[in-house]
């Protein structure tokens, strides 16, 4: 109960400060304490930073920072894993008010929490090229495909990955509205980010989720272009195994 009023009082600046923190005098310790609760908020407000510099990028350093003040008090780290901080994210931005007009921010923050998990995520070792085309055609539609940890797959009714390239580069294309989805695979040692048309998008999760090819081209439907989602998968080392 006391742990639960002194976190309460950290991340509240209304809160006074918890019993037992207590100057030489036995006064309360209030300006020492304010020194502490600033440097928690500043602390977690450059790991927010860190976690999420695209959205940074397009909301601008000071509103970014006075958010991640709002967000911080909403929801203080559930891990001392600083990597995982930032979770709750996307919902929050959902919900946040001030960037109602801004319907995309939380499919970005999912690309940049997928970027970390991807990070993150275990090596694999990809199958050979040559596997796929091996596999009898009568076989091929029933064949599921096991993707590395690291592949993620972000769906998105924005044209998301152009949004992505314009904050990342001001001189990129402005976006259109056609949706679009993103791809991370982890080729080597970094994740890399890819665009998605809508159709490849349902068909990689499919394959993510261990349905079989067949059932990943249905899903995708008639615009898949499955050749080349497949060679890209390839190409990035996604595929990991085949069954």
């Amino acid at each position: 109960m006391r742990q639960a009023g002194f976190v309460a009082a950290l991340l509240d600046p209304a809160q006074a400060v918890p019993q037992g923190i207590q100057n030489p005098d036995g006064s309360p310790a209030q300006k020492r304490f304010d020194v502490y609760r600033n440097n928690v908020a500043v602390g977690l407000s450059d790991a927010l930073e860190v976690a999420f510099p695209v959205l940074r990028n397009l909301l601008g350093d000071a509103f970014f920072r006075a958010m991640a003040g709002v967000y911080l008090r909403r929801f203080p780290p559930s891990s001392p894993l600083m990597m995982h901080y930032g979770a709750q994210m996307p919902a929050f931005l959902r919900r946040f008010a001030p960037v109602a007009h801004l319907p995309y921010l939380p499919d970005v923050a999912l690309v940049e929490i997928a970027l970390r998990a991807a990070y993150h995520a275990a090596d694999a070792a990809p199958i050979d090229a040559t596997a796929l085309a091996a596999i009898a055609p009568d076989a091929l539609m029933g064949t599921r495909m096991r993707l590395a940890p690291a592949v993620q797959v972000i769906a998105s009714s924005h044209p998301l990955h152009a949004i992505w390239r314009r904050a990342a580069d001001p001189a990129a294309p402005q976006p259109g509205v056609a949706p679009e989805a993103i791809l991370i695979t982890r080729p080597q040692f970094d994740p890399v980010v890819h665009p998605l048309a809508p159709a490849a998008a349902r068909a990689t999760q499919a394959l993510a989720e261990g349905r079989t090819l067949g059932e990943a081209l249905a899903e995708g439907g008639d615009a898949l272009d499955l050749g080349a989602l497949l060679s890209l998968l390839l190409s990035q080392r996604a595929i990991i195994a085949l069954t």
